[in-house]
């Protein structure tokens, strides 16, 4: 996917009012830059303001940006006539997108209103002469709008309707050397000042003839992995406590100390505006909902979530990535959940941590995890860049607590989870297990009824498991028993007793 196209030819340059040909020195700025933390785009918070004292610019306009090296304005055609306007104003974060644009004489079709300032540009899309839009060009222009409005600025679709709002791509994904030079050049900002600097080294080592087609490959790689990462600051903002246990009530049920525990998290990060120091490491028996529980707090805090099974790796570097110096070398299992986030701020859930193989002649492969649970950074071997993770909250989950190393086991906090009574895994099948499963199943409460005796049989077989897993999948049984008979006797409901219970646990 290639966007660079060569400097646009002189034309004759008309005044917007007057048509008489105006006096430019090459390279005046006409506009003022002004900065903004919005992360929309509207008509009082533009991209870009510009001259339009007789209202001449239409609701959309089709037209060009003017080469920014011998002056700034957007041209377009009307009534047969061409015309340019100037750039009053720019929010700041969209210099050197807008120099993009230009260079590469990108058609557009502005959005924008009318305003006691000027004409307010509050969406632009790439598009044909004809108005058409260009799916592959506006695709990369909506994620780096995108991007410059969502992420942590450092110093240093078909739809051409009215909708103010600017969603990314997800169907977009920087695999090509020269949209990702593109990329840099638009909205290196929205990088870490490492990463960006990194970024120009891969990009130089990608296009060098000096290396081995392997190496270049290798950069290209690396680059799309870091540049299609999302990368935010380490600032959060405050969480209401009370949606907090609202949602962990509608998750799970009982856990009051966990849920403390976790609402008094909400709290700290609601003072500090950070992410505490110490992850969760949830520790219990299988089936009582530590995954689920995980999840919630993703949830909770509005971040993406990636998840790591140690129970299946047996090798550290499997964890940490191979040198580049291999033809067969590959990122990490750490380096590539980033990936599938998107985000540098995620939820990462670590399950079975306590299943590492800790008997490899390298050492366990948990060990890989230390760097990434201090919050200092993270680098991975294919990667070599430091990845920073103050954003990264980690949630580990394991059955036996005893059999995970000292120093990882003091990198959290550890949050004991007891097994259900069996009288809170009535109220568990009553309130979630049962209902979860006629959800699934397209039919209501009133089809599959339950009676006390029968609920207590079905508790019964259940003893001796732990956890809940049990009580959806007996759930299911007689759910899917119950629309057997509706479909196959006619029947509009079915009441199980003990009787029936016990002839379908076949007891």
């Amino acid at each position: 996917m290639i966007f660079r196209n060569s400097l646009e030819d002189d034309l004759k340059v008309f005044d917007f009012n007057s048509k008489s040909e105006p006096e430019k020195k090459p390279g005046e700025k006409t506009y003022v830059l002004f900065k903004s933390e919005k992360d929309e785009v509207s008509k009082d918070d533009p991209i870009m303001v510009l001259s339009d004292p007789d209202k001449l610019m239409k609701h959309h306009e089709i037209g060009t940006f003017t080469n920014p090296v011998k002056y700034t304005a957007f041209r377009f055609d009307k009534d047969g006539d061409r015309y340019e306007t100037e750039i009053l104003r720019m929010d700041d974060r969209f210099e050197k997108l807008y120099e993009w644009l230009a260079n590469s004489s990108t058609t557009l079709k502005l959005s924008g209103r009318h305003t006691d300032e000027g004409y307010a540009i509050y969406r632009m899309h790439a598009v044909s002469m004809t108005g058409e839009l260009r799916t592959e060009t506006d695709s990369f222009v909506q994620l780096v709008i995108q991007r410059l409005l969502s992420s942590d600025i450092e110093e240093e679709d078909t739809d051409l309707d009215d909708d103010d709002s600017v969603e990314e791509d997800e169907n977009l994904i920087l695999t090509d050397i020269n949209s990702m030079q593109d990329f840099v050049v638009c909205a290196g900002r929205v990088l870490p000042s490492n990463i960006r600097k990194w970024a120009v080294r891969n990009m130089t080592v990608q296009k060098s003839t000096a290396i081995s087609p392997d190496e270049r490959r290798h950069a290209q790689r690396a680059l799309s992995m870091m540049l299609n990462i999302q990368w935010k600051g380490s600032y959060f903002e405050a969480i209401d406590p009370v949606q907090a246990r609202r949602i962990l009530d509608e998750e799970l049920f009982g856990m009051d100390k966990v849920k403390q525990r976790i609402i008094e998290t909400i709290i700290q990060i609601n003072r500090t505006h950070t992410l505490p120091a110490y992850g969760l490491l949830l520790a219990g028996p299988a089936g009582v909902g530590k995954s689920q529980l995980a999840y919630a707090v993703a949830k909770i805090l509005k971040l993406p979530w990636t998840s790591l099974d140690m129970s299946t790796i047996h090798d550290i570097e499997a964890l940490t990535g191979s040198p580049r110096v291999y033809a067969n070398a590959k990122p990490g299992l750490i380096m590539e959940a980033f990936s599938r986030a998107g985000a540098s701020n995620l939820v990462f859930i670590i399950n079975e941590l306590d299943k590492a193989d800790s008997k490899t002649a390298a050492g366990n492969p948990a060990d890989a995890l230390l760097t990434l649970l201090d919050n200092i950074g993270y680098t991975d071997n294919y990667i070599e860049c430091m990845i920073p993770t103050s954003g990264v909250y980690p949630i580990a989950t394991a059955n036996e607590k005893n059999r995970i190393s000292d120093p990882i086991m003091s990198r959290f906090a550890v949050l004991d989870i007891p097994d259900y009574t069996p009288d809170e895994k009535k109220i568990i099948f009553q309130r979630f297990s049962l209902p979860k499963v006629l959800k699934r199943m397209s039919m209501t409460e009133d089809e599959c009824i339950i009676g006390d005796d029968a609920l207590s049989l079905i508790i019964e077989k259940c003893e001796g498991t732990t956890g809940c897993r049990d009580l959806e999948q007996s759930a299911e049984h007689f759910a899917a028993n119950a629309l057997y008979q509706i479909e196959t006797t006619g029947k509009t409901s079915v009441r199980f007793d003990r009787d029936m219970a016990r002839s379908i646990l076949e007891l």
